[in-house]
């Protein structure tokens, strides 16, 4: 099926486009994009007054299959990505069981493809089993299609096997996503240490808990000349340690999540503990500096940290509650409410953080809307605003601090391949 998108402001910071023009689709490729096509199409979208950009690609998604299905699936997962405008995502290993070897890989795979809507990449567990004694096999798991090694959800604490794990992926062209926290630092902390957390009378965590993992791993991605992605940074002094790698040449890349560009400790009342995340919400200072590195280029992703629960395990004391909220689809809306609109980052910055640049860290030839290359596309109206409704959302889970909040930007379509998974906003009939 041809489809020609006419009258879209198409930003592809790829190719340094940025301009109202048409784009047209055949056999699932981009074929033209140029000013006025008059080509004939099987199907004909008008955008006009929309953004057409490549398609979104988050390098950090929990889809809990296999081994918590109650939380979510490839399947949920998937939509939900579909529905948040991404066409391609990265899934985490902190499975039961852990993706730590390539059987489980090929399940992902499998499933993915009988499934899944959006391109599923897995990622592959650091450690055999997360328990940071033994490296998994990283090198069958590449053979059969990982995108990066990951412990994610915990750090690997003995750093002579992190740096092992640092050359295996080196070797192997793979980047290793690092979760920083240290956990004696971390102890049995709650939110961010601080007052609010006094007030609150709740165990906080200390920003080094965070930063020291950060330098350690930084310092040892150097000394292998490895490639280090840095998950969902949270601190000041995160910045600053990345800003530092950069100047003197590491390959350092480092991602923030929309909810920590976003919210602060001070949001957190009446013990919500939707608002409970690892890393904790932090101060009003720490969110100014995540969002001025999003501006200069320190941090050069933006991931969601999907972190989908069963309603139990959010809904009881804020103690007992398990960390991490759903972000696929609120993240576009964030990105356009508390960054374009507010100046902080252009369209096309925008854009460059959330496909662009993840495509570049996965060494993908995706994000891009070049002639020739695969057709997947996601159109936003950055003008619609409305608020957020989880009652309507295509995950599985409901754990979110966004629910009910005015925001403005919604993705209306998700191309992949030259599908239409989502039209007007709606996932189509035979997706859902």
């Amino acid at each position: 099926m041809s489809i020609l998108i006419k009258n879209g402001r198409v930003i592809d910071p790829g190719n340094s486009i940025d301009k109202v023009c048409d784009l047209i689709i055949s056999d699932g490729k981009i074929t033209r994009v140029e000013e006025n096509i008059s080509e004939a199409a099987d199907k004909i979208i008008d955008a006009k007054g929309f953004w057409v950009v490549p398609g979104l690609i988050d390098l950090h998604v929990h889809l809990r299959d296999p081994g918590f299905e109650k939380k979510e699936t490839i399947r949920t997962g998937s939509r939900s990505a579909a529905m948040g405008g991404f066409t391609t995502i990265c899934c985490m290993p902190n499975t039961k069981p852990v993706i730590d070897n390539e059987i489980i890989v090929e399940y992902i795979n499998m499933k993915a493809k009988r499934d899944g809507v959006v391109n599923i990449l897995p990622i592959g567990s650091i450690t055999k089993g997360q328990k940071g004694e033994e490296l998994s096999d990283i090198g069958k798991m590449a053979e059969v299609g990982i995108c990066a090694i990951s412990e994610d959800g915990r750090s690997v604490a003995n750093a002579a096997l992190m740096k092992t794990a640092l050359k295996y992926a080196s070797m192997f062209n793979l980047p290793a996503f690092s979760h920083c926290e240290d956990l004696n630092l971390v102890s049995r902390g709650q939110m961010n240490a601080g007052e609010k957390a006094s007030l609150l009378g709740l165990r906080g965590i200390s920003n080094d808990s965070e930063e020291v993992i950060v330098a350690r791993d930084i310092i040892l991605a150097d000394s292998v000349n490895a490639r280090l992605h840095l998950c969902h940074m949270s601190t000041q002094g995160c910045v600053e340690l990345i800003r530092h790698a950069k100047e003197q040449g590491s390959l350092v890349t480092a991602e923030v999540t929309p909810h920590h560009f976003t919210l602060t400790e001070d949001d957190i009342n009446d013990y919500d503990a939707n608002f409970k995340m690892n890393p904790p919400l932090r101060t009003k200072e720490d969110v100014e500096a995540l969002r001025k590195a999003l501006k200069n280029n320190i941090i050069d992703v933006i991931a969601t940290d999907h972190a989908p629960h069963h309603i139990d395990e959010k809904n009881c004391e804020f103690e007992k509650a398990a960390n991490g909220i759903i972000g696929l689809e609120t993240s576009v809306s964030l990105g356009i409410s508390e960054l374009v609109e507010t100046g902080v980052l252009t369209p096309s910055q925008l854009i460059e953080k959330m496909s662009l640049n993840p495509a570049k860290i996965l060494n993908s030839d995706k994000g891009t809307l070049s002639v020739g290359s695969v057709a997947d596309i996601t159109i936003i109206d950055p003008n619609l605003e409305y608020n957020i409704n989880v009652e309507k959302f295509a995950s599985k889970a409901r754990n979110t601090p966004f629910d009910g909040r005015k925001v403005k930007g919604k993705v209306l379509y998700t191309i992949v391949a030259g599908d239409i998974i989502v039209e007007n906003g709606e996932l189509r009939e035979e997706f859902k």
